[in-house]
């Protein structure tokens, strides 16, 4: 399957099979997200990779939108050491993240397993839950696993604008 193929293939996984997932894909999604680019190749994301029960549990108080997913991981960032534009200021952790996270999504996806791309959730519950320190931020929630024979995408998974709305050449 091509890239291309993968992308549109891919959709947010809202019913999620209690097969576990296996290790060695579990080291694939991580590895995939060690080699995302990040600005200054300051790589500031801070992964938590949640398995056990009881971190799920703690998962559940800080979010609806779990899914009841066997695995889940929270991609942080570490605003102590993420890149800062001069001209502003602007911290690139959290686009930093969201790269990380766009590279564990899709490697998931070629290998069978789902995911759905979670930002509502509470940050103060993330960091009280998980006593993170003071420098992480959470930005992304990617509950992960196989999909459930029932799953499906939403209704508007396919609807997208022409390109000609998003994208202006000069």
């Amino acid at each position: 399957m091509s890239f291309l193929e993968l992308a549109e293939a891919r959709y947010s996984l809202r019913r999620f099979s209690d097969k576990p997932v296996e290790k060695e894909k579990l080291d694939r999604i991580l590895q995939a997200g060690r080699v995302a680019p990040t600005a200054c190749n300051n790589q500031p994301q801070n992964i938590l990779v949640l398995q056990s029960q009881e971190a799920l549990e703690k998962l559940r108080r800080c979010t609806s939108c779990h899914f009841n997913a066997p695995m889940a991981l929270i991609i942080c960032f570490d605003k102590s050491i993420s890149w800062k534009r001069p001209y502003d200021e602007k911290d690139h952790g959290e686009i930093d993240a969201s790269i990380v996270c766009a590279h564990m999504m899709l490697e998931a996806a070629d290998l069978g397993l789902g995911t759905t791309w979670v930002c509502y959730f509470d940050p103060q519950a993330v960091i009280r839950e998980f006593a993170l320190p003071e420098d992480i931020i959470p930005s992304s929630i990617l509950p992960l696993g196989y999909a459930a024979a029932d799953a499906a995408p939403a209704p508007l998974h396919a609807q997208r604008k022409p390109i000609g709305e998003t994208v202006r050449i000069l």
